[in-house]
């Protein structure tokens, strides 16, 4: 049997606003933008340049329990990890286009880590992992 995680669901509150956010800050490709008129709402996917892993469905509220979980879906701990070959090249590129740090760079077991905020205050993890890390799928 062969499986994977294909998809990450990630609520959002426009479609544009996140677009900028992950495509222009976090430098993540657009993978397909594609409109579905019957529910008045796109199937946007986006994902991490060098893509080795899940890819981020950007999906727009439609209801206000859903606008009240923009940002809240893990309930404040953190929800993504962004892997990375590079830690640092990352990390001073993303703090270059204003993207806020909550916890400093600091070595743990599993690699290089900092936690940073979406635009919509979701906690990640930017981890270039240690070769103790198995999750890592570039040893």
């Amino acid at each position: 049997m062969q499986q994977s995680l294909g998809l990450v669901s990630l609520v959002v509150r426009d479609y544009e606003e996140a677009l900028d956010f992950y495509v222009g800050k976090l430098g993540f490709e657009l993978v397909e933008d594609t409109p579905i008129p019957s529910q008045e709402k796109r199937w946007v996917v986006v994902r991490p340049h060098g893509h080795a892993g899940a890819c981020l469905l950007l999906a727009r509220a439609s209801s206000e329990s859903q606008l009240a979980a923009v940002g809240q879906q893990t309930g404040g701990r953190v929800f993504l990890f962004l892997y990375t070959d590079d830690f640092w090249r990352d990390y001073e590129r993303y703090k270059t286009v204003g993207v806020e740090f909550t916890r400093n760079p600091e070595e743990q077991a599993q690699g290089t880590v900092a936690v940073f905020k979406d635009l919509y205050g979701n906690l990640w993890d930017l981890l270039q992992p240690s070769s103790k890390n198995k999750s890592w799928p570039h040893k």
